[in-house]
């Protein structure tokens, strides 16, 4: 579907030149100016689609899945619409025979909506130049969330300059009515998934912070009460994004891991204090009230290809590993390798090796940082001898999890058994 719609986009664009406006001065420039905004416009569409939050492109996909998508397509729609300004530009000026910067200048004072569709590719910059992942990592993630939301502020100052300007749509009432019935559709997936069921959830399940618990230091476990959680449609291994509604946090949504299953009317999390977020999470007081939003995640027992499983987990990277142990059947014989770089940083020991003896498997724990405890593919097959014949899960920080990934396939696990989340932007 996503690329008849790419092809009906390019076919609608060439359809509607000619010979005679090719071959006027600067047609060629105008012809490519037009064809490369449609696209870049198209690809934007489906990049709103991707963070949508529709549930079955995240089953299908998971997170790390529309990561990688996301990174991989993200700088296509930024660099095309880039083009289409420069190219639009050389071409109206060739036209008129004036110069670039004059030509520039007479677009964003007298062309209709043109002075928001400039502000809406100064913000698609803004937002590319906060992707670059050297910039990223140097950002907290509230600024670059922040900045991500005035995305959609840019997508809709720059609607009006599409269907006032765009060749494909001045005087082809058809082909105008297919776009507006296709971004209309688009807000309307976005409004329903990314707010309207959250809100609905959050008003059903009326979550509120129960207690605060330190498990390890620098890990908490925040315990909710809420209404109706066994009708929550969560697995083990998921997570939701937490919204918790006090003074600093109310306005931005984290996304942390169930540390358990619900057991009603009791839900978990557990989080790491590595940001002011997960700082501020570990101090939240009782009675704090709480919306969510999900659950999302392809990291779950629906993935599983093989009744036997091993697991791997970095870090804080045992909460998802933990409320996946709750929901395997039983023998799974799952063999877990925990990796940790001070024993007592193990957070949720006591519950997990109860969890992994009730289903005939075999817990193991690596203690030491990278460089002084060796973490490599002879580590992995003298502690899971038969790991190709097993469903692998690993989850952790970035560079751990693409670590293990790397050494699994090494050791002959098929792509389709190996399973994994990254805790990263």
């Amino acid at each position: 579907m996503v690329l008849a719609g790419l092809v009906w986009t390019i076919v609608s664009g060439i359809s509607v030149e000619n010979a005679a406006e090719l071959r006027a001065p600067g047609g060629p420039a105008m012809f490519a100016g037009s064809m490369t905004g449609l696209v870049g416009s198209y690809l934007t569409l489906i990049m709103v689609l991707l963070v949508s939050r529709i549930p079955t492109i995240e089953r299908v996909l998971g997170q790390d899945g529309l990561l990688r998508w996301h990174r991989t397509l993200g700088p296509w729609p930024l660099s095309l619409i880039g083009l289409h300004a420069v190219l639009t530009t050389f071409g109206y000026a060739e036209s008129a025979k004036a110069g670039f910067w004059h030509q520039l200048g007479t677009f964003i004072s007298g062309y209709p909506d043109m002075l928001a569709a400039t502000v809406a590719l100064g913000l698609m910059a803004l937002a590319g130049v906060t992707s670059i992942r050297a910039v990223r990592r140097r950002l907290r993630r509230e600024t670059w969330w922040v900045v991500h939301l005035y995305l959609y502020l840019a997508l809709a100052l720059a609607f009006a300059h599409v269907l006032a300007l765009g060749p494909s749509f001045v005087g082809h009432p058809l082909t105008r009515a297919v776009w507006v019935a296709a971004w209309l559709a688009t807000v309307g997936v976005v409004l329903a998934y990314r707010f309207g069921l959250p809100l609905v959830r959050s008003f059903r399940h009326r979550l509120v912070v129960e207690e605060v618990r330190e498990e390890t230091p620098g890990v908490f476990s925040v315990i909710c009460t809420g209404r109706h959680l066994e009708r929550l449609p969560v697995a083990g291994g998921q997570f939701l994004q937490w919204r918790f509604l006090t003074r600093h946090l109310w306005w931005q949504a984290h996304p942390y891991s169930l540390s358990a299953l619900p057991r009603p009317p009791y839900l978990r999390l557990t989080v790491k204090v590595i940001g002011d977020h997960s700082a501020a999470v570990s101090h939240l007081a009782p009675g704090t009230r709480v919306m969510i939003e999900g659950p999302y995640g392809a990291f779950t027992r629906e993935a599983q290809r093989d009744r036997r499983v091993a697991m791997f987990a970095g870090g804080i990277g045992v909460t998802a590993i933990r409320s996946l142990l709750e929901d395997l059947v039983p023998g799974s014989a799952p063999v877990v390798v925990v990796r940790v770089t001070r024993a007592e940083d193990f957070a949720l020991r006591s519950e997990m090796e109860p969890l992994v003896e009730a289903l005939g498997g075999a817990l193991h724990v690596i203690v030491g940082g990278r460089r002084r405890v060796r973490f490599d593919h002879q580590t992995l097959a003298d502690l899971v001898p038969d790991l190709a014949t097993r469903d692998v899960y690993v989850c952790g920080p970035e560079r751990f999890t693409h670590h293990v990934a790397f050494l699994a396939r090494h050791l002959g696990v098929h792509k389709h058994r190996l399973h994994y989340e990254v805790f990263a932007l």
